[in-house]
């Protein structure tokens, strides 16, 4: 069915002279290619576009059918969009039918003929697939170029509808949905160059549901336009004039009068599918867009009756698909215009920097013999280690954000320290355990972390069955010696105690020096210095590093294990009794106290013997007899008294198998002091030893033993590494990809520096 002489007065550019539909079509064409640019090689630029945001079943679908005057999209209930559409319409007076190109997912820069039938079923089997993979959508735009007589001269972008799922476990699936699309959305919506079409399927402009996900990104709506779907529902709801007109301008308290057009546009798009089948409603593109025509003047007719008065110009100017589409032409077209000054430098700049990769390519493909590609190689080994030794040192230049770890992201990627109840020492008592660190910060935090927690660990309990299992039979006599039993029992507890954590330290102390590969890597990049285009070379050098470290760890943690296995098979009272003060306080506050056959204080008085033989080199029973002497007391009955004291205490100590309190006490007291002992060499030595033997060999060893390892691949695997001939291969079709793009940034260049200077001739004109 033809169009009315309302409708093609009505079409954009049919009354424009020919020199400016020329120049109109050559503006569009320019910012078509600059936006296929900026998807294919994701340039650092956008052509304005229109952005379509709103929940499922706002008609988001219907709604850009309406505006591009024919039907190609699966439209229907439930979620009929999972990937962006982008349409780049063409107004062509010519095109009696739309001439659609679906662009190429393999190859952007490919574009096939297909009827709109074929487009269809591509999107509903796009929709298909993605629907049966675990990530339901995907955010590479589906691209179509379009020119139709009824098109206006738009690039639209249909962007998945948003979900609003119902809270519960149950919906955990729906609501994994939900956030997958909203995310996708929003990051569309980050491109400051589209205007945002904010769909709203409501009645009451207090239910913001669509706006407020519109709203995080762009909160005063400056470049959106909000719309209201499916008016010819709507209109029978409202009972009242009042509310038509509270519904057609609302309150600034409401709907903010910021937004683009300053208020709302009212929509409606008749329901009914184009085809030659029994359930089409309409049997041409040309129907369809006559009943959208029809729909619209109904819509009109029905307010106007509701109010009881006739619209206004402003009023009707935002009533039905032609108005909103002849307002977003005006709006993109003033865009394209006003942006034409400022994509010309970033083309320029662009160009420059496609200019120097493609010489950088060709620099590359100039060094592909032996012996400059050792020299490359031995150039990226001393860029490599001075990043490794600045990492070390302590640098900012890698982002903590993407490179760092806190206490809690290292303990679960390289292990934490756990005791032997296989509790964690919480993190926030540990200094900068909420920082992201990396490199030289990491290892120290390691290292503390390390002698906070072994640091602060006690004795274990020690049962009554341990140290009688532990006095067992000596191989001369059959009596009890409290101190081997003391020793026996220390040594096993700390064995037991220390050794994991010597084997946690190992393995979080590597992994921190293995991650400082791929930061190094970063910083080579950011610096240009990366040897790009070698994988195997790079592989091979990431391989030796992290050997040399592995090794380095194993051998380092070697030697640790020799120490503490030392330590705890021989007890040295020099080393391992490092408290005797302590020792004798603990002793005398029970001594004093125990009332059996030794004697009241019988203990404390030996302790006291043995601390004045340690001070004064004079045999005791002189000082007994001198101090009985002064006291008026006779030294023949004092060394009785003492006497007596001795064989009571050899009698529960050495003869007497059954364990009183005051010899279990003395035996805790020893197991404690010897525990302690072990554990503070322990510490001291672990340190020690993981700061020289794996620390330091980084900073001295590391350099000769990769150099090392270069040399030999030099000499006997060259052509394993760098292989010449597939490496010619990967830089040659490098070359061509980036000469096809330097062409491509070189004609639109050109064609926007041709637009701007036919605007600046018209802008002289006038």
């Amino acid at each position: 069915m033809a169009a009315s002489k309302e409708e093609e007065e009505s079409l954009p550019g049919e009354n424009a002279n020919g020199g400016e539909w020329e120049g109109q079509w050559r503006l569009y064409e320019a910012y078509n290619e600059l936006h296929g640019l900026a998807q294919e090689f994701e340039k650092p630029f956008d052509a304005p576009a229109v952005l379509v945001v709103g929940h499922q079943t706002d008609g988001k679908s219907a709604l850009v059918e309406g505006l591009m005057g024919f039907q190609f999209n699966h439209v229907g209930g439930g979620t009929k969009t999972r990937r962006p559409i982008t349409l780049h319409m063409k107004y062509n007076p010519d095109a009696h039918s739309p001439l659609c190109h679906l662009v190429s997912d393999s190859d952007p820069s490919l574009s096939h003929e297909k009827s709109l039938q074929q487009i269809q079923v591509y999107i509903e089997a796009e929709n298909m697939r993605l629907e049966h993979e675990p990530c339901q959508f995907s955010a590479k735009e589906i691209i179509i170029r379009v020119e139709y007589k009824y098109c206006p001269n738009l690039t639209i972008i249909d962007t998945p509808g948003l979900v609003a799922p119902a809270p519960g476990r149950k919906n955990r699936a729906l609501q994994a949905q939900a956030r997958a699309v909203e995310s996708l959305v929003r990051a569309k919506m980050q491109h400051k160059e589209f205007i945002v079409l904010c769909l709203e399927d409501c009645n009451d402009w207090s239910n913001a549901t669509t706006r407020r996900v519109v709203m995080q990104i762009d909160p005063e709506l400056s470049r959106t336009v909000v719309v209201s779907t499916k008016l010819d529902t709507k209109i029978p709801q409202f009972a009242r004039a009042s509310d038509v007109e509270v519904f057609l301008s609302p309150p600034a308290c409401v709907l903010d009068g910021f937004m683009l057009g300053e208020s709302p546009f009212f929509t409606s798009v008749p329901s009914g599918r184009v085809g030659s089948g029994q359930e089409s409603v309409y049997r041409s593109n040309d129907e369809f867009k006559q009943a959208i025509s029809l729909r619209e003047m109904e819509d009109v007719a029905s307010l106007e009756d509701k109010l009881g008065r006739s619209l206004s110009n402003k009023e009707r100017s935002r009533i039905g698909v032609s108005s909103l589409r002849l307002f977003l032409e005006e709006l993109l077209q003033k865009r394209y215009m006003d942006n034409v000054p400022l994509i010309i430098p970033l083309l320029e700049k662009e160009f420059r920097s496609t200019t120097r990769k493609l010489n950088e390519i060709n620099q590359e493909l100039s060094t592909l013999d032996e012996v400059k590609l050792k020299e490359k190689g031995r150039a990226f080994h001393d860029l490599f280690l001075t990043k490794l030794s600045l990492l070390l040192k302590g640098t900012v230049v890698a982002p903590p954000d993407k490179f760092g770890e806190t206490l809690q992201d290292e303990r679960v990627n390289g292990g934490a320290f756990l005791g032997v109840d296989g509790l964690q020492f919480p993190h926030k008592l540990i200094p900068n355990a909420g920082m992201r660190l990396y490199g030289g910060a990491q290892y120290h935090r390691a290292m503390a972390e390390f002698r906070f927690v072994v640091g602060g660990i006690k004795c274990p309990p020690i049962t009554r069955e341990e140290i009688v299992n532990a006095c067992g039979v000596e191989d001369i006599h059959d009596g009890t010696n409290y101190s081997r039993t003391a020793c026996v029992i220390a040594v096993a507890k700390a064995r037991d105690t220390f050794e994991p954590f010597l084997h946690q330290l190992g393995g979080r102390l590597l992994h921190i020096l293995k991650r400082l590969l791929p930061i190094s890597v970063h910083l080579l990049q950011k610096d240009g210095e990366f040897l790009s285009g070698h994988e195997v070379f790079l592989r091979r050098v990431a391989s030796a590093f992290n050997n040399f470290a592995e090794t380095t760890e194993r051998s380092c943690r070697e030697r640790c294990m020799e120490d503490l296995v030392s330590t705890t098979r021989y007890v040295t009272w020099s080393l391992h009794n490092k408290n005797r003060a302590g020792l004798r306080q603990f002793l005398d506050s029970f001594g004093g106290t125990e009332q059996s056959g030794i004697g009241s204080g019988s203990v404390a008085n030996l302790s006291q013997e043995s601390s004045a033989n340690d001070k004064h080199d004079v045999k005791p029973r002189a000082d007994v007899k001198l101090s009985h002497l002064s006291s008026g007391i006779d030294a023949s009955t004092s060394i009785q008294t003492m006497e007596t004291r001795l064989a009571d205490l050899l009698d529960s100590t050495l003869w007497n198998r059954r364990l009183a309190p005051s010899s279990e006490r003395i035996v805790y007291a020893l197991v404690q002091q010897i525990f302690h002992g072990i554990r503070e060499y322990f510490l001291a030595s672990a340190e020690l030893k993981f700061n020289c033997f794996l620390l330091m060999p980084v900073v001295d060893k590391l350099p000769a033993l990769l150099r090392e390892d270069l040399e030999s691949v030099f000499e006997d695997e060259l052509d394993n590494v760098f292989d010449i001939t597939t490496l010619r291969h990967s830089l040659g079709q490098r070359k061509r990809e980036t000469e096809i793009e330097l062409k491509r940034i070189q004609r639109l260049k050109q064609k926007f520096r041709q637009i701007h200077e036919q605007l600046n001739a018209v802008m002289l004109k006038q």
